[in-house]
């Protein structure tokens, strides 16, 4: 015999699916996880439109729902107790404009399965993240970046956006024509409706190559540190804070138009590897993008991660931190000094650099930055008590934390950092004004003192 429940649940399934069908694949299942397994989404209720229109159709049903990217964040910012949209099944190129320099892609559409195509078509994307197989849209929603002293974050090479809005219209925001209010939106955390097509800037495709080195002194890396990080077209340090050495450098350069960088077989006191390396130099490196300064196309060298491998360790935890390009030496220094604490907990930490931007809330705006990633072993509870005390540390330089990844930081604290917070707050208001899209991340990050 059905009990309460179940008949609830059947109902209200039934329900959900007559009021979209056939206009968007529904599906109740057990509960999605995150990427990395630490969290469990709030609702079973799912939804997989094949296209604007559906999008359309179900944003305008839903009283509440949030958008779902590849599901690579650690913090509950895409989470929703009542309705979830996966955006996977529209991952198609919709054009590309070679004479103004431009392509437009369906949000869903994940970076690994967009370079190909574009390095086939002759072109390339400017910047790429660590791991090829996160979402266009939800990379650039969340200011997710690569590294390189010249390059800004992904959201950076957006030129034009189309988002679904809460009463199910469509809003078109571009560079050119929309100023400020394109600024806003381009990492608009989820909060302005559904993104359902991306316009990036593209240039000439190029080769690049990467070189590794090991165990670099730090008090090379204190003198010489912004020397280190222009040394290459994107350049990275990985650090277990266990030593007075940087375990690993990796340099990263185009072999093209003069930008070509020579293997020396010693850069500041670190020493050339005489292997491929993994950023965790336990771990096997053939899921790694391929290293010895053997050229390659952009998309192959770029990112850390071979797409269809698994990135970094798996499972895990991540946390990351902002800082000005200017504190970046004392603030490193000042992380040092919990090597103690951090330790037991770390599986390693990466220092990237970011080129500033004018985008609101992008932790990068009007500043040149430097971040300071944590990668964690599962143990929330050991790491949630380390978070307070390196944002701490953290706190003289104005840091800020990646929107997507784990952090304790305050509202009222967070809200100092962003100037622009009360402009994109009524933005949102100006497309939502019932907070359709809003969660309980959004809720007690961004609107706490509403």
């Amino acid at each position: 015999m059905m009990n309460r429940e179940t008949f609830i649940k059947l109902s209200s399934a039934t329900a959900a699916s007559a009021f979209l069908s056939p206009f968007a694949t529904w599906v109740q299942q057990e509960r999605l996880k995150n990427w990395a397994g630490n969290f469990e989404f709030s609702t079973s209720n799912i939804f997989y439109p094949k296209s604007v229109k559906e999008t359309q159709r179900l944003v305008k049903k839903c009283n509440r729902l949030r958008a779902l990217g590849t599901r690579h964040c650690f913090n509950r910012i895409a989470d929703s107790k009542d309705n979830l949209i996966s955006l996977k099944q529209m991952n198609q190129v919709v054009s590309i404009d070679e004479k103004a320099g431009s392509i437009t892609v369906e949000s869903g559409i994940k970076y690994g399965e967009l370079c190909p195509y574009l390095d086939e078509k002759g072109f390339a994307l400017n910047n790429l993240a660590s791991l090829p197989h996160i979402s266009v849209a939800g990379s650039c929603s969340t200011a997710t970046h690569g590294s390189g002293v010249m390059n800004g974050n992904l959201a950076t090479a957006v030129n034009a956006l189309e988002i679904v809005v809460a009463d199910g219209s469509l809003v078109h925001l571009s560079r050119k024509k929309d100023g400020e209010k394109f600024l806003g939106a381009v990492v608009g955390l989820g909060a302005l409706g559904v993104v359902t097509k991306v316009s990036l800037d593209i240039q000439p495709a190029f080769l690049m190559k990467q070189n590794v080195y090991e165990k670099m002194p730090l008090s090379q890396m204190k003198q010489h540190f912004d020397e280190i990080m222009s040394s290459g077209y994107s350049v990275s340090l990985f650090t277990d804070w266990q030593s007075d050495t940087i375990n690993e450098v990796w340099i990263k350069t185009r072999v093209d138009n003069g930008h070509d960088y020579n293997l020396v077989p010693e850069f500041f006191g670190a020493k050339a590897a005489v292997k491929n390396m993994h950023p965790i130099a336990e771990l096997p490196a053939e899921n790694c993008t391929e290293q010895m300064g053997i050229p390659g196309p952009w998309y192959e060298r770029m990112p850390h991660f071979k797409m269809g491998f698994t990135p970094s360790s798996g499972k895990e935890l991540q946390s990351e931190y902002f800082v000005p390009h200017h504190h970046a030496v004392d603030a490193i220094l000042e992380i040092k000094t919990l090597a103690n604490t951090i330790g037991p907990q770390l599986l390693i930490t990466e220092i990237r650099t970011i080129a500033g931007d004018n985008l609101w809330m992008s932790p990068c705006r009007n500043q040149p930055s430097v971040t300071i990633h944590f990668t964690w072993k599962q143990h929330w509870d050991e790491v949630r008590s380390i978070l307070p005390l390196i944002e701490k540390k953290l706190e003289p330089f104005d840091a800020k934390p990646h929107w997507g990844k784990l952090f304790t930081m305050s509202p009222n604290l967070l809200a100092s950092r962003y100037e622009k917070l009360a402009s994109f707050k009524e933005l949102i208001k100006s497309y939502d004004p019932l907070g359709k899209f809003r969660n309980e991340f959004l809720n007690s990050t961004l609107f706490a003192d509403s």
